[in-house]
């Protein structure tokens, strides 16, 4: 995600850095830490969704909650620690996965969310601080972003319900892509009256979250928000001139192309269709969280993974697989939450877990080839040969 100004570039004092095997260390705790948050997390969804799973009820109940603080902030959080490069940012994602882990554990609601509270406040620390240090729509997309995290974790900490409080949880979500996907195509920047269209859909989603997803004017602000962003974001977005180029360029494209899509559908269905009833509640949650996010996910993991993971990556035409395994799954579980079809929801979350499954198995297989290959090249430079290193794909 993003690549964000470091924290001592601009200042005149430098702080205090971790060194780059206390980075790997970090790195690796939180990042294993994550798969246990992932594995707990589909556990309880496959429980809310009719799966009879020993110990599932205690995690079905707290699964929003940790996939959306406990995961995506923990990442996002972790990306932004990178970026920064200080020894405080790190605090973030440590307190979120501790968090995370209190709730797993049975500890009580308040104390996994004092510790995202806690998180969401760093991360909103040095958002503000890259922002201050390089003023700019993208930097204050992902500031605002941060601050709607702290929102609802505050709420949610003062008693709202999950419901209640998703609207601020999606909307750190759809800011902080957005401002990501600002910042990737800076190279076909709006003019002004575009960035004046891009701060109206951001004030919609605010004003949708504050009247809650669950509320007639909720739904219907924040449903307008989303379509205006969706099509804000396929107009200007530089996707839309890399779908027409290949490999790993077109292939991100296409991810952010049909997440967009997934965006649009979810607001009209978010106007159209009351969401305070269950199972619409659930489409549109869902629509943003596997048919948007899990689709950037898709996208941006050949240049997160490396990044954040210290994982070398290669591309593979594969991964349209999963991509492909996601979306149908998105699809099926639309069809099912609307008409209310109890075993296709069912099959919908197992596709899903296909999907991801597919998605790690394949990027854990290139990244292997190219250790190899890594390996077998530095070997036929130390005997004198000549090897012609390919050329990276653009961003």
């Amino acid at each position: 995600m993003s690549a964000s100004l470091p924290a001592h570039a601009c200042g005149e004092k430098t702080p205090r850095v971790l060194s780059a095997r206390q980075k790997r260390r970090v790195h690796s705790f939180i990042l294993l830490t994550a798969a246990l948050i992932v594995f707990a997390g589909f556990y309880g969804a496959l429980e809310r969704l009719g799966w009879i799973l020993p110990h599932g009820t205690t995690l079905a109940g707290i699964h929003g909650p940790i996939m959306i603080c406990g995961l995506f902030g923990t990442l996002i959080s972790l990306e932004r620690a990178a970026a920064l490069g200080s020894i405080w940012s790190y605090v973030a994602p440590t307190l979120s996965v501790l968090g995370s882990l209190a709730l797993i554990a049975g500890a009580p609601m308040e104390v996994g969310a004092l510790a995202y509270v806690m998180a969401a406040f760093l991360l909103a620390g040095g958002s503000l601080f890259i922002t201050l240090q390089q003023p700019a729509l993208f930097t204050g997309t992902l500031l605002f972003g941060a601050l709607a995290w702290l929102a609802g974790n505050v709420l949610w900490l003062m008693g709202l319900s999950v419901p209640e409080v998703s609207g601020w949880w999606v909307s750190f979500l759809i800011l902080t892509i957005a401002g990501e996907r600002l910042e990737m195509s800076r190279i076909v920047a709006p003019q002004r009256k575009g960035e004046f269209l891009f701060l109206f859909a951001i004030s919609l989603l605010a004003a949708g979250a504050q009247n809650q997803l669950t509320g007639e004017n909720g739904a219907i602000l924040f449903g307008s928000a989303l379509i205006v962003l969706a099509a804000w974001l396929l107009r200007h977005d530089i996707a839309r001139l890399n779908i027409l180029r290949t490999g790993q360029t077109q292939f991100m494209a296409v991810c952010m192309m049909s997440g967009y899509a997934w965006l649009a559908i979810v607001g009209a269905l978010l106007i159209a269709a009351p969401a305070s009833n269950g199972f619409a509640y659930g489409a549109i949650l869902h629509g943003l969280l596997v048919g948007f996010v899990l689709s950037m996910v898709f996208g941006h993991a050949l240049i997160i993974l490396p990044a954040v993971a210290g994982i070398r990556i290669r591309y593979s035409s594969a991964l349209y697989g999963p991509l492909m395994l996601l979306h149908a799954s998105m699809a099926l579980r639309l069809v099912c939450d609307l008409t209310d079809w109890t075993s296709g929801r069912q099959a919908s979350g197992i596709v899903t877990l296909f999907a991801l499954v597919g998605l790690a198995s394949i990027l854990a297989l290139t990244s292997r080839r190219s250790r190899r290959r890594l390996s077998s090249d530095k070997g036929q430079i130390i005997h004198g040969d000549v090897v012609d290193a390919p050329a990276p794909e653009p961003r």
